[in-house]
């Protein structure tokens, strides 16, 4: 099984870029990597098992030549190869970095990291990153790879062997809703799905001379936004007629000729009872008709 994570590296600073502490990745697209080295695993658990049954040389070597691995890829600068690392020191078989602007819009970002996609059995990506945080490069990814598509996702079944996984996606009002998604896929996560296991200090430290692939990709900027005044939506209005102070009382629908204030004080049944004829008076609420009762009162 061939995995592919996508990570989005973000300078919360430009003028620290080199600096960790004012960049990384989002929880999200660890969360990602996570969940992808966990099918990886599980995969090669269940090619190992089927060589311990075989006897036969050719058969073993065909189930190791059959192991999963996971590719990292990221767009962005040089700087962003220490996350690379990071994904290496936990268990990623292999970095690429993608050498492009990241203030490019979602859907050349989707075209740039497609191109060294196409193979993969899944690609799985965080649903937001640390910026924008739109989750829109996903969905174009599916469409670049022309495969099928999960996102915002709560849960993903990292039991690879039934050759489906079946995941649980967050609909809005509170409602879930599960998918049973066959490869190839592209997968969005939450943050709150994974949780990245920790590098031990020799991996950490071996990491650090790991070889980054490195491959020319777009340039440029995200295309600046226009501002216009606001312009609310216009409203069907009488002609004008009267006053100005009529013809505002008009507009805003408030007030008339009797508007004023009175200040009452009344015990609860009273005050209830006066509140009652009052929106009556306003047409809010209908007369109560008269019972027979009612006459004889």
């Amino acid at each position: 099984m061939k995995i592919a994570v996508c990570w989005k590296w973000v300078s919360l600073d430009r003028e620290r870029e080199a600096d960790r502490r004012w960049s990384g990745v989002s929880a999200a697209d660890e969360a990602a990597l996570e969940l992808a080295l966990t099918l990886a695993d599980r995969s090669n658990d269940a090619a190992s098992e089927v060589t311990s049954d075989a006897s036969s040389d050719a058969s073993s070597d065909a189930s190791s030549d059959a192991s999963s691995e996971v590719t990292v890829i990221c767009l962005g600068p040089a700087s962003a190869d220490d996350v690379l690392r990071d994904a290496i020191a936990v268990g990623a078989t292999v970095a690429m970095r993608v050498d492009a602007s990241t203030e490019l819009d979602s859907h050349v970002v989707a075209v740039a990291l497609a191109e060294h996609l196409h193979g993969q059995d899944l690609v799985l990506c965080g649903d937001y990153s640390l910026d924008r945080g739109t989750g829109s490069v996903p969905a174009f990814l599916a469409g670049e790879l022309s495969s099928a598509q999960a996102l915002g996702l709560l849960e993903v079944d990292t039991d690879p062997t039934s050759g489906t996984l079946r995941v649980v996606r967050r609909l809005d009002g509170g409602r879930r809703e599960i998918l049973d998604v066959t490869a190839p896929a592209v997968l969005s996560v939450e943050g709150s799905t994974a949780t990245l296991r920790r590098a031990s200090l020799t991996a950490s430290l071996a990491a650090r001379t790991a070889p980054i692939q490195v491959v020319r990709g777009p340039h440029g900027q995200l295309p600046e936004a226009e501002i216009h005044p606001y312009r609310p939506r216009a409203r069907a209005l009488p002609a004008p007629a009267g006053g100005s102070l009529d013809r505002v009382r008009q507009i805003l629908d408030v007030g008339g000729d009797d508007v004023h204030a009175e200040l009452v004080r009344l015990d609860p049944p009273a005050a209830a009872s006066r509140i009652l004829d009052q929106l009556r008076d306003w047409g809010y609420l209908d007369a109560p008709e008269s019972t027979p009762s009612d006459a004889r009162r």
